[in-house]
Parts: C-alpha cells; sequence; structure tokens
C-alpha cells in the first residue's frame, strides 16, 4: 500500500514513520508513504496557499491552484491514487471501512488546515471524504495519521505474528480482557479458565467475555447482534 499525504506540516508523519507498526510495515516494502508539503506549489513568493473567503467570515480558505498542481503532480506517478480529504463532513470512520481502504493500492490524504478548502477541490478532486469523528480538530494530519494506522493494520505482514482479526470491532464486537503475569496481585487472580490449558474452554470463554463487555460498553453495537444473549 502506498500512501501520499498532501500537508503543511509533513514532519507531523516522523511520529507514525519512524516507531511501531508503520515503521516496521515500510521496513518490509509492504507500506510506503510520500508527504508533499503544499506551499512548494505555491505560485507566489511567501508560498501563500490560502486567502480570505468569498462572501466574508472568519478565516482562511485553502485555495484550488497549490492543491490541484498537487494531486497532478502526484497523480504523473499514481494515476489511479484513491484522493481522500480528511473532513469532519465525510464518512466517519471505522473498521468495516478500514478493511475496504485495505483492498486499494494507492491512496493520497488531503489535509485540510484553516476553515478548510475551496468547495470546487471538493466537488472535482475529491473521490471521497472521511471523517475520523463528530468533533473538530485543528487539522487534518492527525485524522490522516489515524487512516493510515487503522489502514494499515489490515493488510497481511504488517502486524507480524499479530492478528487483526481478533481486534475489537474485527467481528462487530468490543476485544475480550486480557491478562498476563502474575497470577495474583492485590487480591485479584487471573480467571482460572485462563490457566486451564483448554484451549476450547478458554475460546468459549473469551467469545463470551467479549459480548458482555460490548453489552456493558457499547450497547449500540449489539443492534445488528440482536440474538446475542
Amino acid at each position: 500500500m502506498h500512501f501520499d499525504v498532501i500537508t503543511l506540516f509533513p514532519e507531523m508523519f516522523s511520529a507514525i514513520t519512524g516507531e511501531g507498526v508503520i515503521a516496521r510495515g515500510i521496513k518490509k516494502s509492504l507500506l510506503s508513504i510520500n508527504t508533499w508539503q503544499l506551499r512548494d506549489f505555491s505560485n507566489n513568493k511567501h508560498r501563500n496557499i490560502d486567502d480570505a473567503p468569498y462572501g466574508g467570515g472568519a478565516g482562511m480558505v485553502m485555495q484550488v491552484k497549490p492543491i490541484r498542481d498537487c494531486l497532478s503532480h502526484i497523480k504523473q506517478n499514481n494515476p489511479d491514487t484513491t484522493v481522500i480529504y480528511l473532513s469532519p463532513q465525510g464518512q466517519k470512520l471505522d473498521n468495516k471501512l478500514a478493511i475496504e481502504l485495505s483492498k486499494l493500492k494507492s491512496i493520497t490524504l488531503l489535509c485540510g488546515r484553516y476553515e478548510g478548502i475551496d468547495e470546487r477541490v471538493i466537488q472535482h478532486d475529491i473521490d471521497r471524504e472521511i471523517s475520523i469523528g463528530d468533533y473538530v480538530i485543528s487539522g487534518g494530519e492527525l485524522g490522516a495519521m489515524v487512516v493510515i494506522d487503522a489502514v494499515s493494520r489490515q493488510i497481511s505482514g504488517v502486524l507480524g505474528n499479530q492478528d487483526s482479526l481478533n481486534d475489537s470491532f474485527s467481528n462487530g464486537l468490543l476485544d475480550y480482557p486480557h491478562y498476563t503475569r502474575p497470577e495474583t496481585i492485590d487480591n485479584q487472580s487471573v480467571p482460572a479458565v485462563l490457566l486451564s490449558g483448554h484451549q476450547a474452554n478458554i475460546d468459549a470463554w473469551r467469545a463470551e467475555q467479549a459480548k458482555k463487555n460490548t453489552r456493558k460498553k457499547r450497547p449500540d453495537l449489539l443492534i445488528p447482534f440482536s440474538k446475542i444473549k
């Protein structure tokens, strides 16, 4: 999977490319990430990429031409890339969408700033808008990093010997509880079934705990699973 990221703050992405799962995926040539400084595509000496909104109002709006020129440059090498704008107005990211996006070969993520981008870019240059939640943050960079991480862990081999199939939401439920050494601490003990060595019983316990955990913490997720008791 290849990611191109259009941003005013490319240095922010060192947070995911230098360490952790994404860095390992890059090292194994399963992932690649290019960041593009949008100001490099400005057509004025001050490298401005924004201007005041028509109709008045607070804030500034990112201009069409720098974005369109950057996208044109990216598409010279990746003509079929899917262009995604990180926007609070977009489709909300969930595990199903992350799996869907992981089937693509190339994704270009446009990180908005200020009051957003010129609507003409959204109408003519963007394939889809994605939101990471019903709230507003200062820019699309954090959202882009969340998308990259959520999508990348769905790609075979990125997690190494781990398995995203057991993650929360992978089967529509939250994850089951996890325990490690010591067996007892502060009078709290690990459930006996996990120490039994009986894998079928352990699997059954984990499945039941996942249902209970979901019922307690996220009952809204159980609507498609109304038969769960």
